[in-house]
């Protein structure tokens, strides 16, 4: 499609099918976004308030052997200090589920050291004074001594078997039988289909090659920032910027050893997260700092901090063997990748063992992980986690294999394209899905049929993740007027705000514009887990969709009692209740229902709260061109396009936002980011200066289109979309700068100077 065209496209069955769904009304919370009038994180003040201040490590890995907090203490304004002792020490066994699993025990050792410093940047205490200065200044003199140890940066470093030991007792998990001696390797995740030998036994052709990406943080642009208030009966309220005020009240409770009754979360907005602030940093110090000094505590992270202290995803290492016959049909494939965890297990290798081969319908495959820690900040998740560097690994094998094959990179995906009936590596078939559509929809794109000119070159590659359900709440109340509330559980990061209200219009079958909804705290709707895994559109929306239908059972039942007829005559159609066999009643609408409810059974709302099952699994396909500078190694993205299967799209401009964003974000992975450390293991670069994200002139606009395959799983055929847009880019471009030079990039980010290097290179 060209500029000259309106760019972004709805292909599918939900166009014009629907009143309210499929329209673009202007989303609730914008106004207040746009005019600077919406609370962040950082925007809270309370009465009293002081200030809060982390001491972090400068080494990478040290003991902790002591630490003086006394001068701390003397300075005037200050109010409390704490340290690891002022937390309960929790065991290896208590285990904490979200994107990616994590432990308790080895989240309370990242929010405070105990015994030893692991990465550079690691909070050792924490103080509270009347002003920012003065707790800035209270932190330096507090005094730590430390014994410096060796760092272990990379994972190949770490496996070695000369390495360091990050953690004394780690033994490997998923080896058998387990081995005797500790390691820096933490687990080891297998998935498997069919016989991989006869698999490669029949190919006619094999590639096989090697790849490696580096840590990358989410960069989003709000710092985390909370406020935490201990009352006199013990009582905790927090106000923090997160993905879900739920997971922030579970996290702090089994921290700081309180009970969840006693905690209250009220959720900011929130200025992106993209996964990293689906885990708690300041939280559990706020509250500490809070209860030692009587007073509320405010605490805001500095960019440098978040670079240095909060969840970057993975750095990974991986190879890739694919056989397949002369005509492209695939007949093995194997994988195998290294993720650096960070200083703590949980990197999402297993994820990428279950996505990377996903796409297509391979009947013989392997894929092995191994989840290995390293000197850095423990990996958090980032828009389908693992799932970006698998799929750079495989789409790029998959890129090499069209080129030996003297086949179309789009065609060789086409003939072995997962379709309904597919068995995913992971273990399920999958029902309806539109893969296929997307290559479809690429292959009869302008961009896909427009010639390139010198130095330029065309990359596509696919992705997929799995989307999830989970708990979800969510409450309808109608006013006097006929207006109505909604209330859910979910931080609105991607507009769910306006999902919401307009699948609920949908329902009533009235305007969105009278629909109002809400994001409430913990105390005012049931437990909803955290906004992260393209679930909230799918789960939460199907949890207002039960609410907006109790209520319209709620409204049928009241006319029927105006009428004095039964509730079988009464049908609701186009927001109005309906006398079904007689002329006799004068329709009524919402606000003529509301206006009686006293008179009917007072007032009126609905409620669901659920474990939504059925999240349809997305799947993407995006075409990339660039163009090379031969003398400088540069990069320039001329054309970008995104196509991905959304289900059914409620808001198609917040949906085809996401798959801009995603591809914004994989473009800077693929071409900038990537953390920098000296040989002591301090990060070097810890700014946006340094670290360097897209901005605007390093892109072009990015199309989207949205091909709608409807999930069966959702009463609008939802699927989540969030997080697909990140998987392809990674791939999508490096195939695209390979095609351009001639030769295979197999590392990223292809920096200018890296990529020059690979240009004037002989092999």
């Amino acid at each position: 499609m060209g500029n000259e065209e309106k760019q972004n496209k709805v292909l599918g069955e939900g166009k014009g099918k629907y009143r309210v769904i499929g329209t673009r009304p202007v989303r609730p919370d914008g106004v207040d976004k746009v005019t600077g009038k919406a609370n962040f994180g950082a925007d809270l003040n309370v009465a009293d308030m002081i200030h809060g201040r982390v001491v972090r490590s400068p080494h990478a890995h040290a003991k902790i052997k002591s630490i003086n907090v006394k001068k701390a203490l003397a300075l005037p304004g200050v109010k409390a200090v704490i340290t690891a002792a002022d937390f309960p020490e929790l065991g290896p066994g208590d285990i904490a589920a979200g994107e990616v699993t994590v432990s308790f025990h080895d989240m309370s050792l990242t929010v405070i050291a105990r015994k030893k410093a692991l990465y550079d940047g690691h909070a050792i205490a924490a103080v509270a004074a009347t002003t920012p200065e003065i707790a800035a200044r209270a932190a330096e003199l507090i005094e730590v001594e430390y014994q410096v140890l060796k760092p272990v940066m990379t994972w190949k470093q770490a496996m070695d078997p000369t390495a360091p030991l990050l953690h004394e007792g780690q033994i490997t998990k998923g080896v058998k039988p387990a081995p005797e001696k500790p390691s820096n390797v933490a687990a080891r995740s297998e998935f498997a289909l069919g016989d991989l030998a006869a698999g490669f036994a029949e190919a006619e052709v094999i590639v096989e090659h090697e790849f490696s990406t580096e840590t990358v943080h989410q960069g989003y642009i709000e710092p985390h920032a909370c406020v935490a208030s201990m009352s006199a009966d013990g009582m905790a309220t927090v106000w923090a910027s997160s993905q879900g005020q739920f997971m922030v009240r579970a996290y702090v409770a089994k921290l700081c050893g309180m009970d969840i009754s006693k905690i209250k979360v009220i959720p900011a907005e929130i200025g992106g997260g993209f996964g990293g602030k689906t885990v708690v940093y300041l939280e559990p110090l706020a509250v500490a700092l809070a209860k030692k000094s009587g007073r509320p505590v405010k605490m805001v992270m500095t960019r440098d901090e978040v670079f240095r202290a909060t969840g970057p995803t993975s750095g990974g290492h991986g190879r890739c063997k694919i056989g397949a016959k002369k005509d492209g049909t695939i007949t093995a494939a194997d994988l195998e990748m290294e993720y650096e965890a960070g200083a703590f297990p949980g990197s999402p290798v297993m994820l990428g063992c279950m996505t990377g081969t996903t796409p297509y319908d391979i009947k013989n495959m392997r894929a092995v992980g191994y989840d290995v820690v390293v000197n850095r900040p423990k990996a958090a998740a980032y828009r389908a986690p693992g799932a970006p560097v698998a799929a750079f690994i495989v789409e790029s094998t998959m890129d090499m294999l069209a080129d030996k094959l003297g086949m179309c990179p789009l065609e060789l995906r086409l003939k072995n394209a997962a379709k309904e009936g597919t068995k995913a590596p992971y273990g399920p078939k999958f029902l309806a899905i539109g893969y296929e559509d997307t290559l479809l929809a690429a292959k009869a794109s302008k961009h896909w049929n427009t010639p390139l000119g010198p130095n330029q070159g065309r990359g596509i590659a696919s992705g997929f993740w799995f989307n999830i359900g989970g708990n979800s709440s969510a409450s309808v109340a109608l006013n006097e007027d006929g207006t109505v509330i909604v209330v859910e559980g979910n931080p609105d990061i991607g507009g769910s705000r306006a999902s919401m209200a307009m699948m609920t219009a949908e329902v009533l079958g009235i305007d969105v514009s009278r629909v109002k909804p809400l994001v409430a705290d913990t105390e005012s709707v049931p437990y909803s887990d955290l906004t992260g895994g393209s679930r909230v559109t799918f789960a939460t929306g199907k949890a207002v969709v039960e609410a907006a239908q109790d209520v319209v059972k709620q409204l049928r039942q009241r006319a029927a009692k105006i009428w004095e007829v039964d509730i079988d005559q009464v049908e609701w159609k186009d927001g109005m209740a309906v006398a079904i066999e007689t002329d006799k009643y004068k329709p009524l609408s919402i606000a003529d229902i509301a206006r009686m409810a006293g008179k009917t059974g007072g007032p009126i709302s609905g409620k669901a709260n659920i474990n939504a099952a059925g999240a349809g699994p997305g799947f993407g396909t995006h075409i990339c061109d660039v163009e090379v500078d031969p003398e400088t190694g540069y990069v320039k993205v001329l054309r970008y396009t995104a196509i991905q299967d959304v289900g059914t799209a409620i808001h198609p401009s917040y949906v085809e936002g996401q798959l801009q964003g995603g591809a914004a974000q994989g473009i800077g992975w693929a071409l900038n980011e990537e953390y920098v450390y000296s040989k002591e293991g301090n990060l070097l670069n810890t700014g946006f200066l340094d670290y360097r994200v897209p901005v605007a002139s390093d892109l072009p606009m990015i199309d989207a289109i949205l091909v709608e395959c409807p999930n069966p799983g959702h009463p609008y055929g939802v699927r989540g979309v969030g997080e697909v847009p990140i998987v392809p880019p990674l791939a999508a471009v490096a195939n695209a700068v390979s095609h351009a030079i001639g030769k295979r990039v197999d590392s990223l980010p292809i920096s200018p100077p890296k990529l020059l290097a690979k240009i004037q290179s002989k092999g």
